[in-house]
């Protein structure tokens, strides 16, 4: 089982498969580097694809006497490292999207791009926080359940929403302890300015983040890429992984030309 470690010393799990232009996972609070078992045999055809544990979940360390984690961006820093890819696209889903982006613009050397996965990423303005207040007070109004998957999907497959529920079972991590993470959020002008390929990938049936909200966030990121699914909720990578795999290949075949022209670009059409 390969670990890397972080700077602080914790070990973090991760796993890698394929080969060619990187493309790094982060997973959401309730995930870990299994999460992404519709991802991985499709995209490791034309990718590099590397999925982790951060601190707290899955197989990475969980035992430490206090929970930052502010400090997720080193351990994505690790993984890179350990891995010896150069630079990945980063993946991000929901929480995870924070932790990706600020990993990219502390270590832009590493980023090829950021995908902000049914998440703002912590961007820091005024406008879009309450808007996401706005969003997140809706959706506080409903089960936890009803705001990652559709009723439609639950009631069609059992079995898949009894396993999404039954993976956050492996971590230790709490989302209480996850507060801290968007804290100190880069600005808009900050984004914008890195010159790091950013996609807003998200669905219109996010019950967590809106599609309006989404849109604001794009249009503000100048040069970012929207992509707005149809008929998506925020777990589209679970829920709809063929929608999801297709909104995500297509920004890796503008990430990375050359990987696309040369294969099926690990892509499915929506």
């Amino acid at each position: 089982m390969p670990f890397a470690t972080s700077k602080d010393g914790t070990r973090i799990y991760f796993e890698q498969h394929g080969e060619g232009p990187a493309v790094l996972f982060v997973h959401g609070s309730g995930g870990h580097h299994a999460a992404w078992w519709q991802q991985v045999p499709l995209l490791s055809k034309t990718y590099t694809v590397i999925t982790m544990d951060l601190r707290g979940f899955g197989c990475s360390d969980s035992g430490m006497d206090e929970f930052d984690s502010r400090v997720f961006p080193d351990d994505i820093l690790a993984v890179l490292e350990a891995s010896g890819v150069e630079k990945a696209v980063l993946v991000g889903q929901s929480i995870g999207s924070a932790a990706a982006l600020k990993t990219a613009l502390r270590n832009p050397e590493k980023a090829a791009g950021v995908v902000l996965g049914h998440s703002l990423g912590g961007i820091s303005d005024d406008e879009l926080a309450a808007r996401v207040r706005a969003d997140r007070a809706e959706a506080e109004k409903l089960p936890v359940l009803d705001r990652l998957l559709t009723p439609a999907f639950r009631e069609a497959d059992p079995a898949k929403t009894f396993l999404f529920r039954q993976m956050g079972t492996f971590n230790t991590a709490k989302m209480a302890d996850l507060r801290n993470l968007n804290a100190d959020g880069p600005s808009v002008e900050q984004v914008a300015e890195s010159g790091i390929p950013i996609c807003f990938l998200a669905g219109e049936l996010d019950a967590v983040l809106s599609a309006d909200t989404v849109r604001a966030a794009a249009k503000r990121v100048a040069g970012s890429v929207l992509e707005l699914v149809p008929n998506a909720p925020h777990s589209m990578y679970w829920e709809a992984p063929e929608l999801f795999n297709a909104a995500l290949g297509r920004f890796l075949q503008q990430v990375y030309p050359a990987a696309a022209s040369g294969s099926n670009s690990g892509t499915v059409e929506a």
